[in-house]
């Protein structure tokens, strides 16, 4: 049984899901994935693009390191099996990084500011990197219903029946 703090479950929860949608969109064409479906990011592509963009970034505010310079809404992979190796690769650092913390860290105060929004705040790491693993979830849940919208079901999406709980 997985005894692991929050960012670790939810680092497996998001390789888990992430296994589970580049599976289900695999299965549409490159030009069906690419086609513009009225949804924020227009298609299922570029919002597969931005959960990488946008993991990028956090990661980069965690860890220190420029990890991406490309603006928001902009592909950074146009090739679907580039995307796909780069989401695996990804997730695999989401999980080390997430072993890697400790409580002191987490519950650090840091002063960030957003350039989306346009504000600063002073806020515990922690929040920070519940959004983080939050971003993905709320992006995850856009390209889930596109794929459904196709007729493609990815699967269960439940938290509590994440393989590695029930082992």
């Amino acid at each position: 049984m997985f005894q692991g703090n929050m960012p670790q479950l939810m680092a497996a929860y998001n390789q888990w899901q992430n296994q589970q949608m580049y599976a289900a969109a695999a299965t549409l064409s490159d030009a069906e994935r690419k086609a513009d479906r009225g949804a924020f990011f227009k298609s299922i592509h570029s919002t597969l693009n931005h959960i990488i963009w946008g993991d990028l970034m956090w990661l980069s505010r965690f860890t220190g390191e420029t990890l991406i310079s490309s603006p928001s809404g902009v592909d950074i992979y146009a090739d679907f099996a580039e995307l796909h190796a780069a989401r695996m690769a990804l997730d695999a650092r989401i999980m080390a990084w997430a072993n890697g913390l400790d409580a002191a860290w987490l519950n650090e105060p840091v002063t960030w500011t957003s350039k989306v929004y346009g504000f600063t705040q002073t806020i515990p790491r922690w929040v920070q990197v519940q959004h983080f693993f939050n971003h993905q979830t709320h992006h995850r849940g856009q390209v889930t219903t596109l794929l459904m919208q196709q007729g493609i079901d990815v699967g269960v999406t439940d938290l509590p029946l994440l393989p590695m709980l029930n082992d």
